[in-house]
């Protein structure tokens, strides 16, 4: 399958970007202007958590903006029942925002991005793995959505037989990404008294790209914060990006001399 084309313009670059108003501490106040960046922008989508659907809906609906909303975010440790009834919860809720065409009215208009069980990933327990990925995907086709299924990278570098497997799951499922990372999955180091996070890095997504079948597209999140960083993505298969870096990463596109169309 031959590759897009890379952007080169202001709103195409826009087009790539799911603006995450994910970290824990933000405000009500906080989500509705992160919202209003991303109808400013045209971004493809803002990417939130749950209890910010009605927040989302009431600023998005008719802009061409997307809603993502996370589930089992950031570690993925809910039963697969949970993780079920998450989904649909958010689908449910965002039916209003489907039915109207809220954004543009193509796939992708609504996305759950979902969080895999890391342990059963490193114990090799895959037919739960994607028992519980085909499951949810199921969830939220039906329900007019797309699915991004996460892998938290950073877990699983020590052996890139996992991040294989994942793909070939996610593959047989016809999920519609497979996403790096949650931003949050900071790593002990073994010698060293911190935590450390590396996100999406051009090693791991050319991995995800050998491994995925077509129809399967590669989300990469976590420190993609420059517009260098996120073409280098592109230029290995990534084709969306989550960033809370958005206005910079097209402030910058700007300063470069970008067209705006």
């Amino acid at each position: 399958m031959t590759a897009p084309p890379p952007p080169s313009t202001i709103a195409q670059l826009a087009k790539l970007i799911d603006h995450s108003l994910l970290h824990p501490s933000l405000t009500d106040a906080e989500i509705k202007k992160g919202l209003e960046i991303a109808k400013q922008y045209g971004v493809a989508t803002a990417c939130i958590k749950p209890y910010s659907i009605p927040q989302a809906i009431e600023i998005l609906s008719g802009t061409g903006v997307g809603i993502c909303v996370v589930i089992a975010f950031p570690h993925g440790n809910s039963t697969t029942p949970v993780k079920i009834y998450e989904a649909t919860q958010a689908m449910s809720s965002l039916a209003s925002f489907i039915s109207s065409g809220g954004s543009n009215g193509s796939r992708g208009l609504v996305e759950i991005d979902m969080v895999i069980n890391i342990g059963k990933a490193l114990s090799g327990e895959w037919g739960y793995v994607e028992d519980e990925i085909t499951a949810i995907n199921d969830v939220v086709i039906k329900s007019g959505g797309a699915l991004k299924v996460i892998f938290e990278n950073d877990f699983l570098e020590v052996d890139d037989s996992h991040i294989r497997t994942l793909c070939a799951i996610c593959t047989r499922a016809k999920v519609a990404f497979v996403k790096t990372s949650t931003g949050f999955g900071f790593v002990k180091d073994k010698n060293l008294p911190f935590y450390s996070y590396k996100g999406a890095t051009v090693e791991h997504i050319k991995v995800m790209k050998e491994s995925v079948g077509e129809g399967v597209q590669i989300k990469a999140a976590g420190g993609i914060r420059s517009l260098g960083q996120l073409l280098d993505a592109w230029a290995v298969g990534a084709t969306r990006f989550g960033a809370t870096a958005t206005e910079g990463i097209l402030r910058e596109a700007r300063e470069k001399g970008w067209p705006e169309k």
